[in-house]
């Protein structure tokens, strides 16, 4: 990589920064090139990235940022896993290093706040900004469901009340 290209990774590496939901940071030390591209179709599919980048490079694309306390986390081999979601990121990494132990989940940030690993396992269990708004929508047309059902439950109990007096008027 020349100067210009480092310069321009940089700079795009800055704007993933600042634009990401949730960061991820992972040592990805003996994880094997088949294994690494499952890693990196599972994030696509469910709109992440992964990548790949020269610590000191990382470092630096990190000034300026909210998430520039991470720039610890940054030693050895790592690589970063982010999307705009805040679960997307930590959920799809966690679940893919359960079944990899070559890929070790060190730590990462939403927004300011700094994660260490167990922050990261912690975040990718709880669902994702749709499933919430999923049991939002849920929980909030529940009541309105239960409401007509209570209000058609009496005009009901009369329509079989007046049914009942009308077959014993016939009867007798």
């Amino acid at each position: 990589m020349d100067r210009a290209e480092k310069r321009e990774f940089v700079s795009e590496l800055n704007e993933v920064f600042k634009a990401s939901g949730s960061v991820v940071v992972a040592s990805y030390a003996g994880v094997t090139v088949a294994q690494m591209n499952v890693l990196r179709s599972k994030m696509r599919e469910s709109g992440g990235t992964v990548k790949v980048a020269k610590n000191r490079l990382a470092k630096i694309a990190l000034q300026g940022t909210e998430s520039e306390k991470i720039n610890g986390l940054f030693k050895g081999q790592t690589l970063i896993c982010y999307a705009n979601d805040p679960m997307i990121a930590p959920k799809i990494a966690a679940e893919f290093a359960k079944t990899n132990d070559k890929l070790v989940i060190i730590g990462g940030a939403m927004g300011t706040t700094t994660l260490d690993a167990e922050g990261v396992k912690a975040l990718a269990t709880l669902p994702s900004l749709d499933e919430l708004r999923a049991k939002l929508l849920g929980m909030i047309q529940t009541p309105a469901t239960r409401i007509a059902g209570v209000v058609q439950a009496p005009a009901a109990q009369l329509a079989r009340l007046f049914s009942a007096y009308a077959t014993k008027d016939e009867a007798a």
